[in-house]
């Protein structure tokens, strides 16, 4: 049984060896050359129209009285019927199995194939009443290595079809394969340039905001440090958390898409103010997803999480002996709430001013994200929530 057909049938319906044992006609070389060069011509012109003259060269030039092109469909499972010329154009974009069809069996064997009244065995061409005495078919492939289906070309006539209309359909198939392997690659090519075109300006864009940034973060650092040193020290962290930050949503491509990796962001901004970051596992803990965020969105949250782990490192937990922080953060009700807890700290007042660490945070999470900020000075430590919508992130 072959494509559920029985053996017999099936070596009465397909004759491809009856190519070899009849009389062929001259080769006419100049007509195959004139319709090669017709194909390149439209293949520079009008690339869409060189399938459709494919198939009607093919036809005439064998002599046929329909032919049409049977495409893969994305899942494989089904030819569709495209480009069809002749007897047989009323049936543009019909549908055939892939494995119960006579355009299955010449993918299988990869060669010209010829088959005569395909409808004795195959019951989706009787049922459209269709009689096909003679069909030719010969694969088509891209660049010769991937084979998306068949051109076939049917008779009105038993005996039709020779080697030599075998080989000269095969010629226009090879040479239409090549043309579409070219014009896929100059397709790639030209989205291989576009992206780059919209990387280039994506990162002119950041290089500029990062600029902004940084001398807005430079003016209210100077303006708020006492001394050169400690001006030094805190634009120094805060540049640092922009580049985990910027190196973060790099990494991820685009945070809209898999979601930016907020645990690494966490880590590489927290973990650099421990006294011993090689053995952090005790004083940090830090729990939540991943989640969707924009470049400048997670820019902000950096700076917001280096201002609390500075602060924390200079007066609360991560500068105590035995004292320990834990991030948490999860999506609730489309916001993100996020809690900073420190434990086992010294005791820290309610300051009676704020800074600018300060100022920065309350302006990034109630001004820049339309969110909530709530500070709890405890016995134990700091406690910190914010609460931001999840839509204002993907900035």
């Amino acid at each position: 049984m072959l494509q559920n057909i029985p053996q017999d049938l099936f070596s009465k319906i397909f004759i491809t060896d009856e190519l070899e044992s009849r009389p062929v006609e001259r080769a006419d070389f100049l007509k195959e050359k004139i319709a090669i060069q017709d194909l390149a011509a439209r293949m520079v012109t009008d690339p869409d129209a060189v399938l459709p003259r494919f198939v009607q060269l093919a036809m005439q030039m064998t002599g046929g009285g329909s032919a049409g092109l049977s495409i893969h469909d994305e899942a494989g499972k089904v030819f569709r019927w495209l480009y069809l010329c002749g007897e047989l154009s009323a049936f543009e974009g019909a549908t055939t199995p892939r494995n119960y069809s006579p355009c299955g069996v010449t993918l299988d064997a990869l060669r010209p194939t010829l088959a005569r009244h395909p409808e004795w065995a195959y019951s989706w061409v009787s049922d459209a009443n269709i009689e096909l005495p003679e069909v030719l078919l010969v694969p088509l492939s891209i660049g010769g290595t991937e084979p998306i289906g068949t051109l076939w070309v049917a008779s009105k006539t038993e005996g039709h079809f020779t080697s030599e209309h075998a080989r000269v359909a095969t010629e226009l198939a090879t040479f239409v394969g090549i043309a579409m392997h070219v014009k896929r690659g100059e397709e790639l090519i030209q989205h291989a340039l576009e992206a780059q075109e919209t990387l280039t300006r994506e990162m002119n864009h950041r290089v500029k905001n990062l600029f902004a940034l940084t001398e807005a973060m430079l003016r209210q650092t100077l303006r708020s440090s006492a001394t050169k040193e400690g001006m030094a020290e805190a634009l120094s962290g805060r540049l640092r958390a922009l580049a985990s930050a910027h190196s973060l949503v790099l990494r991820d491509s685009s945070a809209l898409g898999d979601g930016l990796d907020l645990p690494a962001l966490v880590k590489a901004i927290v973990v650099p103010h421990v006294r011993d970051a090689s053995s952090y596992d005790g004083q940090i803990r830090i729990e939540g997803p991943a989640l969707q965020c924009g470049e400048k969105a997670a820019s902000s949250l950096a700076l917001v999480l280096n201002e609390l782990a500075t602060n924390s490192a200079k007066y609360g937990a991560l500068g105590a002996d035995g004292g320990a922080i834990a991030i948490r953060w999860q999506e609730q009700d489309d916001k993100l709430q996020l809690h900073w807890t420190e434990s086992n700290g010294p005791l820290v007042l309610e300051p009676t001013h704020t800074g600018f660490g300060n100022r920065l945070i309350e302006t990034t999470v109630v001004r820049q994200f339309r969110g909530a900020l709530e500070y709890r000075w405890l016995p134990g430590g700091l406690e910190v929530s914010i609460e931001v919508p999840t839509a204002a992130l993907l900035i």
